[in-house]
């Protein structure tokens, strides 16, 4: 493996050879395409005064598809050879039998370019690195007492992918990523808590290596982890919570978004499948999914099979207009293909996948909303959450809350968790702020096994009626 730009054309594979194959595997299908790809990444963990891991990973291969109605053939290899696509073309021609099939016309090329194609692995030496996270713990210690352990990350890495279609069009996408996390635990009166910040996305590491953006996400970490220091038993009821701006979007991600993608609803499985065109959230509730946004975690120039991201809308104040689709689901459903099939990798087949979703601010102050909470929780942090997509059921945890009665922001709260459904949520919306916000930058997405970078985003939110699990009696 070369650190030139990636090419799948080699002496052992000509891209003549290459297209032969992907053409006698689709033939009577559907749609089909190779994807080929080479990832290379590295990561550095530096705990408790020391570098604890430092990692680098190089890895290329190719996914074959043929798709045919519902059913899809795939096969995939590490070894970018000739007759390593012919063993996977015999596979993938499994999928289409005899045939009938119905062409699709492949995607619409596009130039544009959402984010820098130089390597970030190459942007700042090794060395730079450890010194960077040795500064951070220093400076982390310095700031604080009680401060009893730093951890400290920094990530980088470069996709490159090529999509062979049988048309003998192709398209190239070369897709950096970088993140610096830290984390801080903090003890006092024998009690300890923790914070993290962190974020990155779609750039260099350049920036994120400065001290002045790293200082700012240490002493968030720090006050996180200060503020849970004092905090009470979360209560547990039936109550208003108020949503913060930017992360706090992860919950709308989960509680509706999956609900929202293509196959679920092809299917019938979603909470929301048949209501395209009904009110199915509150008035002035808009929900984009928007895979367009320069430089940011969740965007793509172009999906993993050959579309160009979209910015689309899901709700328009309050009513269901739009799902993201993939190609396959699309096709099936008779609509666009809207930019959103996603895949992990190249051992993985594309599905329809969100990008950065979010909701549009409305008009109130942020201040307003939490006046009018007469009663609840203050929700601004989010750790881990679960949903099940056939009814929106969602269970998420917070990692910052505090109590509110009668408008007055209280004492934070610990071990708050907010329980309810996507649907019911969605109509129960009482208050959206002027500060929409997007997260910044950390977001991963599982479904079926796969993951992806996506990015999350909305305004302050007065939700009614969640039920909070807490501890307190």
């Amino acid at each position: 493996m070369t650190d030139g730009p990636f090419s799948p054309y080699t002496d052992n594979l000509d891209r003549d050879a290459a297209l032969a194959q992907l053409r006698h595997a689709t033939a009577g299908a559907d749609d089909g395409e190779i994807f080929f790809e080479r990832v290379r990444s590295e990561a550095m963990v530096f705990d408790d005064g020391r570098l604890k891991t430092a990692s680098y990973d190089a890895s290329e291969g190719f996914g074959l598809r043929a798709v045919n109605g519902e059913v899809s053939g795939y096969a995939h290899s590490t070894e970018i050879s000739e007759s390593a696509l012919k063993r996977a073309t015999e596979t993938a021609r499994l999928a289409v039998g005899d045939g009938g099939g119905t062409w699709a016309d492949g995607p619409q090329a596009t130039n544009e370019k959402l984010y820098t194609d130089a390597d970030p692995i190459a942007g700042a030496s090794f060395p730079v690195k450890l010194e960077s996270l040795r500064e951070m713990d220093a400076y982390a210690r310095d700031l604080d007492p009680r401060i009893v352990q730093v951890t400290a990350s920094i990530a980088a890495s470069l996709q490159e992918v090529e999509i062979l279609r049988p048309e003998g069009t192709s398209v190239r996408d070369v897709r950096p990523m970088t993140r610096v996390n830290v984390s801080v635990m903090v003890e006092q009166n024998g009690r300890r808590e923790s914070g993290s910040a962190g974020g990155g996305g779609r750039v260099g590491l350049d920036g994120l290596l400065d001290p002045a953006d790293w200082k700012v996400k240490i002493r968030e970490a720090l006050r996180v982890a200060v503020v849970n220091l004092e905090a009470v038993p979360a209560p547990a009821g039936i109550m208003d919570v108020v949503l913060g701006p930017g992360w706090p979007g992860i919950l709308l991600h989960e509680a509706i978004g999956h609900g929202l993608e293509g196959d679920f609803n092809r299917k019938g499985s979603s909470a929301f499948a048949g209501l395209m065109g009904q009110r199915i959230a509150a008035e002035g509730v808009t929900v984009l999914d928007d895979g367009t946004i320069p430089d940011r975690r969740g965007s793509i120039s172009i999906d993993d099979e050959g579309t160009p991201s979209g910015k689309n809308i899901l709700i328009e104040d309050g009513i269901l207009v739009g799902y993201m689709q993939d190609r396959q689901n699309a096709r099936l459903m008779g609509v666009k293909a809207t930019g959103n099939g996603r895949r992990e990798s190249y051992a993985h087949a594309p599905m329809p996948r969100m990008t950065n979703t979010y909701m549009l601010g409305g008009n109130t102050k942020p201040g307003d909303i939490v006046a009018d909470l007469k009663d609840g929780i203050y929700a601004v942090g989010f750790g881990g959450g679960q949903v099940d997509i056939t009814n929106g059921k969602f269970v998420f945890n917070c990692t910052e809350a505090y109590r509110v009665q009668n408008g007055v922001v209280g004492a934070p709260v610990k071990g708050a968790t907010l329980i309810g459904d996507g649907a019911t949520a969605l109509k129960q919306i009482r208050g959206i702020g002027n500060d929409m916000a997007l997260d910044p930058g950390m977001g991963n997405c599982g479904k079926a096994g796969q993951w992806v970078p996506v990015g999350v985003g909305q305004p302050t939110l007065m939700i009614g009626g969640l039920t909070v699990g807490g501890s307190a009696t």
